[in-house]
């Protein structure tokens, strides 16, 4: 895990003790179908969690409950001990919480840097005169410049969105919350429609995130999760079956025999070296 000063980290690391976020108890209903059913887990303070599962799992309708984009029919979400389930996500983010997207956000016409400063122009609040004096811009510019330089898109920051490629897009996607100073970061699938390659990259990308930025993940790619996490929740049929590190994930023959829905899963987990 890569460590380094965030942009105005004030919300960044909450002084006080115990997880950064805590799901407890949490559950979605749609009529008769328990999408999401009393599930509970902790996320520890800069750590990367990562929530992976078969198909119809319940993963993404957990992340949008945890996000609040979705109401929960019952349980509980806390973020660094505050209850913040009757927020909105517009007031979780506010908070600290903040969630990138399946599917792209940006503004494709506006350059990768255009699209930076607007979020670190909203972080301070300024709208009504975006541009200000002429050293408030200068001091903007840099701050979005250096968030473009973390996560490796300082060459592309005169691009258009629209012109970078899908995996550039999505480092960009996560530049632009990072350029929130969020405390906990919630990335959506981000591997999705990826090559290989830029799958290889966004790992450095979430590696490089700062270190007191906390990360939970939803994805399928298990070559990314068990390369960036160091906690993972497996859920089934909508429920939690195990949280723990990589090696107790890969380990269990439940979670193994849960996630494939068969017997023989020898060849689920294997190494990086391949064993």
């Amino acid at each position: 895990m890569t460590s380094g000063q965030q942009t105005d980290s004030a919300r960044g690391a909450p002084g006080a003790a115990g997880p950064a976020l805590r799901v407890e108890g949490l559950s979605r209903h749609f009529g008769s179908l328990r999408a999401v059913d009393d599930v509970s887990f902790e996320v520890a303070p800069g750590s990367r969690h990562a929530v992976i599962g078969p198909n119809g799992a319940g993963k993404s309708t957990l992340f949008a409950l945890v996000a609040g984009a979705l109401p929960a029919t019952s349980g509980s979400v806390w973020l660094h001990g505050e209850d913040v389930t009757s927020l909105t996500e517009h007031g979780r983010a506010r908070r600290g919480l903040v969630r990138t997207f399946q599917h792209s956000s940006l503004f494709l016409t506006a350059t990768a840097r255009e699209n930076v400063l607007l979020a670190v122009q909203r972080r301070h609040g300024i709208q009504a005169r975006p541009w200000g004096a002429v050293r408030r811009r200068r001091a903007l510019l840099e701050e979005a410049d250096a968030v473009l330089e973390r996560l490796f898109l300082h060459r592309r920051s005169g691009q258009a969105a629209g012109a970078l490629s899908h995996g550039e897009r999505r480092q960009l996607e996560v530049a632009v919350a990072l350029a929130t100073s969020p405390s906990v970061l919630l990335l959506d699938e981000p591997a999705a429609g990826m090559s290989p390659a830029d799958t290889q990259a966004f790992q450095e990308i979430v590696l490089a995130l700062p270190s007191d930025v906390t990360v939970l993940l939803v994805e399928h790619d298990l070559d990314l999760v068990f390369g960036v996490a160091d906690r993972v929740t497996v859920m089934q049929l909508g429920q939690h079956l195990l949280t723990g590190d990589p090696a107790q994930v890969r380990a269990s023959d439940a979670v193994q025999k849960a996630y494939l829905g068969a017997e023989d899963t020898s060849e689920l987990f294997v190494d990086e070296e391949g064993g």
